[in-house]
């Protein structure tokens, strides 16, 4: 058996567990916090509620993202 050519490092933390969470939370959560924001809006188009879900889902994912990577940083130490 030949000696491997590369070798790593991880830090740790798993990715594919990170964005499998991430998504899974940001739509179990996001998507009805979207909802209830937009009653607040006049949204009198399809593109204006596209573009709305948009914008707040990117916030959502985003936060969501940095809690999920945070957790599974801290649970692995």
């Amino acid at each position: 058996m030949p000696e491997p050519v590369e070798t790593t490092e991880p830090e740790g933390v798993d990715y594919g567990w990170v964005m499998q969470t991430t998504f899974l939370v940001t739509i179990l959560l996001g998507a009805p916090l979207v909802a209830v924001l937009s009653t607040g809006v006049d949204l009198p188009t399809w593109g204006a509620r596209a573009g709305f879900a948009i914008r707040v889902g990117a916030v959502v994912w985003f936060l969501t993202a940095i809690g999920v990577f945070v957790y599974a940083k801290r649970a692995r130490t």
